[in-house]
């Protein structure tokens, strides 16, 4: 069998500036360190922090007045902000840089009381933290179908955002949409799906067609794994996410001479290695190719009070 490795796959910048951050607030002040929600959505790196002496809550009520506190890569919205200084929190800021992008384009956007049409998943950790930068602005779109449910009470003033992990051909569709009933809508000046989930879809409808089977690493709660298993799916390829290599069953390798292998952009190298000595050992002898579309070198630097 020929295992094509996608690559980029595996961590985006904003994921490991957001590990390390956790990791290196363990180191600084010793644990307990708490993280308001979970920091990646990535069970397998959720357990190992939790491991070091992270607390995960989904409420700052269940934070002690004067811990360490640092918000996930997905952002929070101000009200968060306010609580963690009620409790005299010290916060250590993960949020990805390309998700604060969005939080700045919804503030400026709000300043000048423009109407906004965030295009998103509702009740994702991003969404919520974005729509808390300018509650009384934004409208929550999911679909073109959600199109019509908008109410705008000025047409010629009317801009659009998006969630930064979604599935880029989906978006667009959104988009184009919202561009044919409101012509004069605005947009960011640069796209706002990350560099990291463009890279890892594209990379995925590039090698989609070489393979018989797509195998996607990553968890159902991260919105980027799982758009890469939809993309898989539109080459009408068996495509299945998994989280990890007990998942795997063997029906699914019947009349398959080709496995693409790729991993969403919260998921650990380590992972994917064992996914592949699954394979290797289902079939002995398989040949393992890494598929390169780009090569990925962005980092972000640390917050300053953690660096």
């Amino acid at each position: 069998m020929k295992i094509l490795l996608a690559k980029p796959r595996g961590f985006c910048a904003g994921v490991e500036r957001a590990i390390v951050c956790v990791e290196k607030a363990l180191e600084r002040h010793g644990a307990p360190v708490y993280v308001l929600n979970d920091i990646v959505h990535n069970k397998a790196v959720v357990d190992e922090l939790r491991e070091k002496g992270a607390i995960f809550v989904k409420e700052l009520k269940d934070v002690p007045e004067g811990s360490h506190l640092l918000f996930s890569a997905h952002g929070v919205g101000p009200e968060r902000w306010e609580h963690a200084k009620t409790l005299d929190l010290e916060v250590i800021d993960a949020t990805c840089p390309l998700v604060e992008k969005v939080h700045h384009e919804a503030r400026r956007f709000a300043s000048k009381d423009v109407t906004i049409v965030l295009i998103g998943e509702e009740g994702h950790d991003e969404t919520v933290g974005t729509m808390g930068w300018a509650p009384d602005n934004i409208q929550l779109v999911t679909t073109k179908e959600d199109i019509a449910n908008l109410n705008v009470v000025d047409e010629e003033n009317i801009a659009y955002i998006t969630q930064t992990t979604l599935s880029v051909d989906d978006c667009q569709i959104v988009i184009d949409a919202l561009k044919e009933r409101f012509p004069h809508i605005a947009g960011p000046p640069k796209a706002d799906i990350c560099y990291a989930t463009s890279n890892r879809q594209a990379a995925v409808r590039a090698i989609a067609p070489q393979a018989d089977l797509i195998l996607v690493v990553g968890d159902s709660e991260s919105a980027n794994s799982t758009r890469l298993a939809e993309i898989a799916r539109d080459y009408d390829k068996p495509s299945f996410l998994i989280s990890n290599s007990s998942l795997i069953q063997e029906q699914w390798f019947a009349n398959t001479e080709t496995v693409l292998v790729t991993s969403g952009a919260s998921v650990p190298e380590n992972l994917v290695e064992e996914v592949v000595q699954y394979l290797k050992d289902y079939a002995p002898g398989s040949e393992v190719e890494e598929a390169l579309l780009v090569e990925e070198n962005v980092h972000f630097r640390l917050p300053a009070n953690i660096s």
